[in-house]
C-alpha cells in the first residue's frame, strides 16, 4: 500500500504527543514529597545521603533526600545537569531503592 506524503505526516503528528511526553519532567509543585519517614525510610535516606556526600568529584552534599516505601525523593538545587543526573544514578545504586523521583533543579 502506497501512502501519500500527507498521510505520513498525519502519522507523525499522531504519535508526536506520546514521544514528547516521554521527555517531560515533573516540577516540585506536582510531586508530593513525604514529610514523615519511618525508621526503615530514614535508614534508606541516610544511606543515599552518605553516598551523595562521599562523591568527591561532585558537590552533592546539599541535595535533600527523603524516602518512603523504597521511593527516594531528591530535591534541591545543583550546579549542572551532570550533577543532577549523577545524583539520580547514585541514588538508584543504593540498596533498597525501588524508585527515584528526581526533582533537582539546575542553577542558571
Amino acid at each position: 500500500m502506497k501512502t501519500s506524503g500527507s498521510g505520513s505526516l498525519a502519522i507523525v503528528f499522531s504519535i508526536l504527543p506520546f514521544v514528547c511526553a516521554c521527555q517531560t519532567t515533573k516540577s516540585d509543585a506536582t510531586v508530593k514529597v513525604p514529610t514523615i519517614e519511618n525508621s526503615q525510610d530514614e535508614a534508606l535516606s541516610r544511606s543515599v545521603r552518605e553516598k551523595l556526600t562521599n562523591t568527591s568529584k561532585l558537590n552533592l552534599g546539599t541535595v535533600n533526600v527523603v524516602s518512603s516505601n523504597g521511593t527516594v525523593y531528591l530535591t534541591g538545587t545543583v550546579t549542572s545537569l551532570d550533577e543532577r543526573q549523577q545524583a539520580a544514578k547514585i541514588a538508584w545504586n543504593a540498596p533498597g531503592v525501588q524508585t527515584v523521583v528526581n526533582t533537582l533543579q539546575v542553577k542558571k
